[in-house]
């Protein structure tokens, strides 16, 4: 009907009254005017709306109220307060503003609901006619019509005739500017999508905002994927704020020092906001540590009690949720994939479900629409990950459908093929090998428990260990090695693989484990019937005590040692039979000829081509006179620097005993156990006072190793001998190799995570330099590493210690000092150390800051009893600070004493510089005493360069000072001016 003139708003107000079939005398007193006044606004509405009779007005009336949507009411109030969600909130109140229909995407618990109510408050004055919000949960069915009748009671739009609700809806809404929020859509999505769809065709004013566990796939729709609560590592993410302030709800706010662990915590709940609001309610009852003890059935742990949605009444019943949307196939796929710790690739998914990989994929996809998976591109290509909540859900209905096993056994195939494929190092090398290492740990678990999969579990295990040390996760390659070891079905095969062990120990610095692991080949050898294989094990395993004897915490005793020597001199002797590993690991190769290693009649029996078993034979025994012979050398002489002090062997017979064991493991071709000779030879040369023939053989190793592959026993070595070089050659005064072999030490991958081990080196090079700037760097990186790693008591880290303590005492940083003094009481110096390193340090700062007299006590050995107390590499240190001490005070060192001095200190430049500084200052020769400067300059030793300047007094002293500033060092006294 037409409208001839507007109605005034008094008249609206009775058309109101008289749709609600009230008399004239009921709305004058409704509007508190006279019934004179109603009949004549009555008149006017009939002949304004060309309405014949009262009766027709009153059913327009009450059509034109039916039509109208109520005001907008007020928002659902949350009961508790919001959290964070900066970020998030503030990209979803842009696509808000800029798109007319947005879907927040999540899987439940993830908190879409109370990230849109915040936006929706934040945005509302935005839309003239406010917002709807309309709960979609108690729909249950997904008709278009029902969907729209549930918007329509919302909106306050009742049913007209002849008019469905859709309609009703859309004409109500038509010149309307609001947006309307359909809150939990997933369930009903089929009939919120065509809604949708008319809604924002009809009406160019409305907005949409639906939140749901999958998207609605309708025209212009713009998806936002709430992600979990952040995870920042920092103590203060979102995820822990959420878990603090429901906690201190229950009455027992968390200490803020737990933040950190709270951090992690929440890291495994994946930051999922149900799922900490539910842990959190449980904080004053079980408390953190009960707390993260239930994180392996975070299903049972978080219920929570009666609540308004039961869907979130327990992590559970939100996944009872959405499992209940899915089909059938698509269970039976989010169970089957559940069996993968982190991310997979549709292949990975194809063998655990054994399906077709394009049936997966499709799966795949709509288990990501359901929320139910996360999809990532990566760099090796498109990943799938269940939250750690919905893969355990997944684990319970894989269990209940009895389908593990098949489940489990495609995983462990798919396990196999991917570490056999790592096997092959490439450029994406490392980002494969981490997406799969949980996978990897998981599958070997299982398997390594199913009597059934035993060969396969041997098979994971063996191709996981050297994965593991390639990735520089030393510890874990260890076990990997001896979990192997004792999957295997040939025990010449376990001898190998804890060979392996052991020098995954000794990289670890595990001396300990690997003494024990040596033992452990040594047995599985005997099992073979290798008797020579033992022989050379038990051999290894008594050298190691003493080669590494930094390494252990309870050194084996030197009778210990000998009785294992004689041990293997008798199985070297012994009748031996097969090494059926190597052969059959070099018939599978294709090799022309098989190992050494291998029995006469193993050889007859591989088919391989064969070698002159006599020849063989010899070869064998070659090897084991070696290790024995090298055992020898370093138990038996019992080179200077084992724990146990030095026995009456002559200097001259330990060099000739290693250089024997040189000559017997250099004719094995053996490049490690001849490295392991080169060790002990490098060591005798240095008890004989050979600095500079130490030094080469340090080097000579370093070279012999640099061809040999990257697997712990080659590792081992490499770094065992990169630490001999450095410190030999600061034996020998060449503090530029030292340091370059330091760094090279420094810099090893291996080392990456134990810096304390990897810096200590090249701190003591840089300490004796006078490189401050790069002491403080070094030793900051040494500090961080050693409290990382609960501070272990490593008696071997002490020279590095005491190099730091030094440096800050020559800073005049007092407090710094003192920091490392503790550091070094720490650590379990042995007292014999008190000669050495220790008092070639405290020396220096004894000098430099004037106290001759204090530095002549500390070094009051003679060159006598310094050569049998003091270690070889700090030996030309002792005496040379002790001759400058002498001189200092005016002490009249005996001529014999600095004549015996002078030739202890021969091959070591910056030494031997000191003691002629130490001459020229009693001759009082300046002349003499400044040429040192350039011995010292020439040496890269800077910090002893300035001390000569300064000590020749002058403008050299000037020089010198300045040097010192420059280097970031106190004033030096010095006590005498030339």
């Amino acid at each position: 009907m037409a409208v001839t003139s507007e109605i005034s708003t008094r008249e609206a107000e009775v058309l109101t009254l008289v749709g609600e079939h009230l008399s004239n005398a009921e709305i004058g007193a409704r509007l508190f005017i006279s019934v004179r006044t109603v009949e004549s606004h009555v008149s006017s509405l009939l002949r304004k709306l060309d309405m014949p009779d009262r009766r027709a007005l009153a059913l327009h009336a009450a059509a034109t109220r039916a039509a109208s949507p109520r005001p907008a009411p007020a928002l659902p109030k949350p009961l508790t307060s919001f959290i964070g969600r900066t970020r998030e909130r503030a990209e979803l109140t842009e696509l808000i503003k800029t798109q007319r229909q947005v879907t927040a995407v999540g899987p439940g618990g993830v908190g879409k609901t109370r990230l849109a109510l915040a936006v929706v408050a934040d945005v509302a004055a935005d839309f003239a006619d406010g917002v709807w919000f309309v709960d979609l949960v108690p729909i249950t069915s997904p008709d278009m019509c029902v969907v729209a009748g549930t918007v329509a009671m919302a909106l306050g739009i009742g049913e007209q005739p002849g008019r469905g609700f859709d309609r009703a809806v859309l004409a109500a809404l038509a010149d309307r500017n609001a947006l309307l929020v359909l809150d939990n859509c997933e369930h009903v999505r089929d009939g919120v999508a065509p809604f949708v769809e008319q809604l924002l065709a009809a009406c160019p004013g409305m907005s949409v905002l639906a939140t749901s566990r999958a998207r609605l796939m309708v025209p212009f729709e713009r998806v936002y994927t709430v992600p979990p609560m952040s995870l920042a590592g920092d103590g203060d993410s979102d995820a822990v704020a959420l878990f603090m302030d429901r906690a201190a709800a229950g009455g027992w706010p968390p200490n803020h020092a737990m933040r950190d662990q709270v951090a992690t915590f929440c890291e495994r709940l994946d930051g999922v906001a149900l799922a900490i609001e539910l842990a959190a309610a449980r904080w004053t009852t079980l408390g953190l540590d009960g707390l993260a003890a239930g994180l392996d059935d975070q299903l049972r742990m978080l219920s929570g009690g009666a609540r308004a949605d039961d869907r979130h009444r327990s992590v559970r019943a939100a996944l009872d949720w959405s499992h209940a949307l899915l089909e059938p196939e698509d269970r039976m796929l989010l169970r089957r994939v559940s069996v993968f710790m982190t991310s997979f690739p549709v292949e990975a998914a194809a063998d655990a479900a054994g399906l077709d990989k394009g049936a997966v994929a499709a799966g795949l996809a709509r288990l990501v629409e359901q929320s139910l998976l996360v999809v990532t591109d990566t760099p090796t290509g498109t990943q799938f990950r269940a939250l750690e909540t919905i893969r355990q859900y997944g684990l319970e209905q894989l269990e209940a459908a009895g389908e593990v096993t098949d489940a489990r056994a495609g995983h462990l195939r798919w396990c196999l093929a991917e570490a056999g494929d790592l096997s092959v190092v490439r450029a994406d090398w490392r980002a494969r090998f981490d997406a799969a290492a949980d996978d990897f740990r998981a599958a070997l678990g299982w398997a390594g428990e199913q009597p059934d999969h035993r060969s396969d579990a041997y098979g994971l295990a063996r191709l996981l260990a050297p994965l593991m040390f390639t990735r520089h996760l030393t510890g874990e390659s260890q076990w990997r090695y001896e979990q192997a070891a004792y999957l295997a079905d040939d025990p010449a095969a376990a001898a190998e693989l804890l060979r392996h062990a052991a020098a995954a120990a000794g990289c670890q610095g595990n001396g300990d484990d690997m003494y024990r692991l040596h033992h452990a080949a040594a047995e599985f050898a005997q099992r073979a019937g290798d008797s020579v294989g033992a022989s050379i094990e038990l051999a290894t395993a008594a050298a190691s005590a003493y080669r590494f004897w930094g390494k252990f915490e309870h050194i084996p005793a030197r009778e210990d040692l000998v009785a294992l020597i004689a041990e293997a001199r008798r199985l070297a002797t012994a009748p031996t039979s097969a090494a059926p590993a190597d052969i059959a690991s070099a018939v599978a190769a294709g090799a022309d000829t098989v190992p050494a290693s291998a029995a006469p009649a193993d050889i007859a029996r591989s088919g391989a081509v064969t070698v002159d078993p006599a020849r063989a034979e010899a070869a064998r025994a070659e090897a084991a006179r070696a290790a024995i012979a090298l055992a020898e050398a370093i138990v038996l002489a019992n080179p200077f620097g084992a724990p146990q002090g030095v026995t009456d062997v002559p200097a001259p017979e330990v060099v000739s005993s290693a250089e024997r064991a040189v000559e017997l493991t250099h004719g094995t071709r053996d490049p490690f156990a001849e490295s392991a000779a080169l060790d002990a030879l490098a060591a005798a040369q240095s008890r004989a006072g050979e600095l500079r023939a130490a030094a080469a053989t340090a080097r000579r190793r370093i070279r012999l190793l640099s061809t040999t592959p990257d697997n712990p026993v080659g590792t081992h070595e490499l770094i065992d001998a990169l630490g001999q070089a450095t410190e030999f050659g600061l034996g020998a005064g060449d503090l530029a190799g030292a340091r370059r072999w330091g760094r090279q030490l420094a810099e090893h991958p291996m080392l990456a995570e134990v810096g304390h081990t990897a810096t200590s080196r090249l701190l003591v090079a840089d300490a004796l330099a006078g490189n401050v700037d790069d002491v403080l760097a070094h030793s900051a990186r040494f500090l961080e590493a050693w409290h990382r790693e609960e501070r272990p008591a490593r008696s071997a880290l002490g020279a590095a210690v005491a190099g730091v303590r030094m440096i800050h005492g020559l800073r005049d940083d007092y407090d710094a000092e003192r920091e490392w003094t503790g550091v070094l009481q720490q650590l379990g110096t042995p007292a014999t150390d008190a000669d050495g390193y220790q008092a070639v340090f405290d020396a220096l700062l004894m000098l430099h800051h004037g106290q001759p007299e204090d530095a002549l006590e500390r070094t009051e050995l003679t060159p006598a009893e310094a050569r049998t107390r003091v270690s070889g590499a700090w030996l030309p240190w002792y005496l040379a600070l002790h001759a400058e001490a002498a001189a200092l005070t005016g002490n009249t060192t005996t001529s014999g004493d600095l004549a015996q001095a002078r030739a202890e200190v021969t091959g070591n430049p910056v030494a031997t510089a000191i003691i002629d500084r130490s001459e020229a200052l009693s001759a009082k020769d300046r002349a003499r005493l400044l040429s040192t400067a350039t011995t010292f300059d020439a040496a890269g030793c800077i910090y002893q360069s300035a001390r000569t300047r300064i000590l020749a007094g002058g403008a050299d002293a000037n020089e010198g000072a300045a040097m010192l500033t420059t280097l970031g060092l106190s004033p030096m006294t010095a006590l005498v001016h030339l």
